[in-house]
């Protein structure tokens, strides 16, 4: 398990503060934004919105998915921070939290591509 060190100072000198439990709280939310990438459809949405803000009935367009669907990938999303709604008149527009979110699920897509490219090399072989 990886323990987090925390920096104090104390007096004009620095302590390290060795704290488990925050180590334990980081890594699960860690896992709880990893679980919300590990559906396709979530996936979609994502790069979706990383074009722009939308609404559920943008997104059942645009994806194919149904429209309880969406809503329900959507609230996902909401709860583990990577989108975020807010109403405009009737409809309720989501958009990402933060972009970083694409980069993260393209350098995914860069290993899933370097994989492939391995695995075929290995069957070329045999």
């Amino acid at each position: 398990m990886n323990i987090l060190v925390t920096n104090l100072h104390y007096n004009g000198r620095l302590l390290k503060m060795v704290t488990q439990s925050l180590s334990q709280e980081i890594t699960t939310l860690h896992a709880d934004i990893c679980s919300a990438l590990a559906d396709p459809n979530r996936i979609l949405i994502l790069y979706a919105l990383n074009e722009g803000p939308k609404n559920v009935s943008e997104l059942v367009e645009e994806l194919g998915i149904s429209q309880p669907t969406t809503s329900r990938h959507l609230n996902v999303l909401r709860e583990r921070g990577l989108v975020i709604a807010r109403r405009d008149g009737q409809a309720v527009v989501n958009s990402l939290v933060n972009p970083l979110v694409i980069e993260a699920l393209d350098l995914l897509r860069a290993v899933l591509a370097s994989n492939l490219r391995s695995r075929a090399e290995l069957s070329e072989n045999v």
